[in-house]
C-alpha cells in the first residue's frame, strides 16, 4: 500500500479548490486530483474524505493517499543508459538524443520509459501515470542532457515542488542564429499551444508564464553558443523563447532554425542539473559534457570565422 502524504495548507494557498491544491502539490493532473477526491483517496486530518469543490483553509491538513499502481502494458526494453547518478529515490540520466522519454503516438515501445522498466522495474514512481512512470520533468526527443527520474512518490513530489517553486535550476546550452548585441538577458513572454498550428508552442497573451534567461557564451558571426537557464519549464520554452527574439535553435525544422549547420535537430542539450536531495536534504550538482554532435557544430563554426 503507497504512504499516504500529508499537506499543511499554507496562507498563500488559503482559499483554493482542494482538487487545484492537491494538484499542485502533489504533481497531478487536475483530472487525477479530482479523480483522487471522488474515490475518497484525500481526507482531512481526522480521516474524513473531502470534497473536490471544498476550499482549503489556511492551516488546515489534508491526507493523500495514492492509489495502489496498476499493472501497465508497457514493454521493458534493455538500453544502455549513461547514469550520472543513482540512489534509492532517484536517478539522473544523460540523455541520448533521439530517444523520446515517455510513450506516446509512433513511440509506443522504444522510450527512456520502456528503458527504466527493464532496468529499474516496480522501482518507479507512479504519480505521472502508467505511461510515464518515473517521469518528473521531460526533454524533447532531439534534446540531449540530463534528466532526473524519481523511484517513488516521495521523492516524485519533493522534486515536482522544486522544479514549481523555481528551487530546481535546469541549465542548457544550444546554438542559436544570429548575434546578440547584449552579452545576456531574460525572455519573459507566456507560453501556450500555437491556435494556428497545434504541433507547435507560441508567445501569447493569455499562455503560461514562462521566463528563460540567457547569457552568451561565444560568438560566430550569424551564430551564438548560449547558456539558458529555465526559471518555468513549459514545453519547448527556450525553443519557443529563442526563435520569439528572433534567434531560433540551430537545426530547429519546428520554429525556423534552418539546418544549415547539418545538426539534424535542435543543437540543446541540457547541460546541468541541480536540486535538493528529497530525504537527505543535500544541495546535489550534475553537469556533463557537451555532446559529439554538438562539439562537431562548435567546431565548424570557429572553423569558419577563423
Amino acid at each position: 500500500m503507497p504512504e499516504p502524504i500529508e499537506f499543511t495548507v499554507s496562507e498563500a494557498d488559503a482559499g483554493v479548490r482542494l482538487d487545484v491544491f492537491l494538484a499542485a502539490k502533489a504533481g497531478l493532473t487536475r483530472s487525477a486530483a479530482q479523480k483522487a477526491i471522488e474515490d475518497g483517496l484525500v481526507t482531512d486530518a481526522s480521516g474524513v474524505p473531502t470534497k473536490k469543490n471544498l476550499r482549503a483553509e489556511a492551516g488546515a491538513r489534508y491526507v493523500y493517499t495514492p492509489p495502489e499502481p496498476k499493472e501497465t502494458g508497457l514493454l521493458p526494453l534493455e538500453m544502455e543508459l549513461d547514469i550520472v547518478y543513482e540512489d534509492s529515490d532517484l536517478a539522473v540520466i544523460n540523455k541520448p538524443r533521439g530517444l523520446v522519454v515517455h510513450p506516446s503516438a509512433g513511440h509506443e515501445n522504444d522510450t527512456l520509459v520502456n528503458a527504466l522498466m527493464a532496468r529499474m522495474g516496480d522501482s518507479l514512481s507512479g504519480i505521472n501515470g502508467e505511461l510515464r512512470p518515473g517521469i518528473v520533468h521531460r526533454i524533447d526527443k532531439d534534446t540531449s542532457g540530463l534528466i532526473v527520474v524519481a523511484k517513488n512518490d516521495f521523492a516524485h513530489l519533493s522534486l515536482a515542488e522544486q522544479i514549481k517553486e523555481h528551487t530546481a535550476r535546469r541549465t542548457y546550452e544550444a546554438v542559436v542564429r544570429g548575434g546578440f548585441r547584449e552579452d545576456s538577458g531574460t525572455v519573459d513572454a507566456p507560453i501556450a499551444r500555437d491556435p494556428r498550428e497545434r504541433k507547435r508552442m507560441a508567445v501569447v497573451p493569455d499562455g503560461r508564464e514562462a521566463v528563460t534567461h540567457w547569457q552568451v557564451l561565444a560568438r560566430y558571426g550569424g551564430w551564438t553558443h548560449v547558456r539558458c537557464v529555465l526559471e518555468t519549464g513549459r514545453t519547448h520554452q527556450i525553443r519557443v523563447h529563442m526563435a520569439h527574439i528572433g534567434h531560433p535553435v540551430a537545426g530547429d525544422p519546428l520554429y525556423g532554425g534552418r539546418d544549415e549547420l547539418a545538426v539534424g535537430g535542435q543543437c540543446l542539450h541540457a547541460r546541468e542539473l541541480e536540486f535538493t536531495h528529497p530525504r537527505s536534504g543535500e544541495r546535489l550538482h550534475f553537469t556533463t559534457e557537451l555532446p559529439d554532435y554538438f562539439k562537431k557544430v562548435l567546431t565548424k563554426l570557429e572553423n569558419n570565422v577563423k
